[in-house]
């Protein structure tokens, strides 16, 4: 049986893409609590949390100990899970009521995202992969954690700052929309999915605005309330439409095989249920309550799936590493 060594080296080679481990679980957590299965969801949420905290870790050692390593990895798109990933699971326990330890994740993704984004975007190039955007999930993840504080606390400044989040994650959809490689929609190992998911998460954040206004803050007139209502609709019918594409060209092209890449097929899976159930209670149409609720058993299963091919590789890795 490999040693503790063995692991230790396994796990030092983990890049930052395995940030979205995080991010698909914790958004598998926050599916089930909309469909009202609290206690699978929390289960979900402990993984997420125990993910979470390995992987701040290891970023934390890289940065202290292994600075060249860290800058070089802070380059790649992946390296904006981190920001993400804290923002979706301070959604999750924001539900919680556990407010005061959802503001702590704010402060931290907001702390990580200038530096992280800056870094990335300066060195997009041409025909990248679906990882390119990650620019938009990050911000927008940022936008809905605001979005849900500012509800749950009652704090006007916080959903503004959300609203500027929010269209600023659109022009960098629109930006990483550009450097986007089609052939990936075909071609790519699983990160291709994030070209739904970042709309998803963007529809998710409008939904969240929506759902923060109230007597006491008074945050949107009439005519702000119709565009953001407008623009939430539209980026779920965008983003549904990545779905189907998506999932066509799976079929028509089949990647069998775990890749670590593959985690990020099932947090947009997993965004596009919650994002359906959340559209439906800021804005009504209760007749995509059924499909968002399928949605949401469907990201469950992909996520079991890749669950047990990271299991697997995990197993595999850390024997060749003994």
């Amino acid at each position: 049986m490999p040693g503790i060594s063995a692991q230790c080296a396994w796990w030092a080679g983990r890049p930052p893409a395995a940030g979205a481990a995080v991010m698909a679980t914790g958004i598998v957590s926050v599916d089930l609590h909309l469909a009202g299965a609290e206690t699978l969801s929390r289960v979900f949420l402990w993984l997420a949390c125990i993910a979470w905290v390995a992987l701040a870790a290891h970023f934390a050692v890289r940065l202290v100990g292994q600075w060249e390593r860290w800058v070089t990895e802070a380059r790649s798109p992946g390296a904006l899970t981190a920001v993400a990933a804290t923002t979706v699971l301070g959604t999750r326990i924001s539900a919680l009521g556990l407010q005061h330890l959802a503001q702590t994740s704010l402060a931290l993704a907001a702390l990580l995202w200038p530096p992280l984004l800056v870094l990335v975007v300066r060195h997009w190039r041409p025909r990248m992969p679906g990882a390119v955007f990650l620019c938009c999930v990050a911000t927008e993840g940022l936008a809905v954690l605001a979005a849900t504080l500012a509800a749950a606390t009652t704090t006007a400044w916080l959903a503004r700052a959300a609203m500027v989040l929010f269209w600023l994650g659109l022009a960098l959809y629109g930006l990483a929309l550009v450097h986007f490689d089609l052939r990936q929609v075909l071609e790519g190992p699983g990160d291709q999915w994030i070209a739904g998911g970042a709309l998803a998460i963007s529809a998710l954040a409008g939904a969240r605005l929506l759902s923060a206004d109230s007597a006491r803050l008074y945050l949107w007139n009439d005519d702000d309330r119709g565009v953001l209502r407008d623009a939430t609709v539209v980026l779920l019918v965008l983003d549904l439409a990545w779905y189907v594409v998506l999932l066509a060209a799976e079929a028509v092209r089949p990647r069998p095989g775990y890749d670590t890449r593959r985690w990020a097929t099932v947090f947009p899976m997993g965004m596009t249920a919650a994002t359906t159930l959340s559209v439906v209670a800021a804005v009504g149409g209760a007749w995509l309550t059924g499909p968002g609720r399928v949605l949401v058993w469907v990201a469950v299963a992909a996520w079991l799936v890749v669950a047990a091919g990271a299991a697997l590789a995990a197993r595999a890795g850390i024997s060749r590493a003994g």
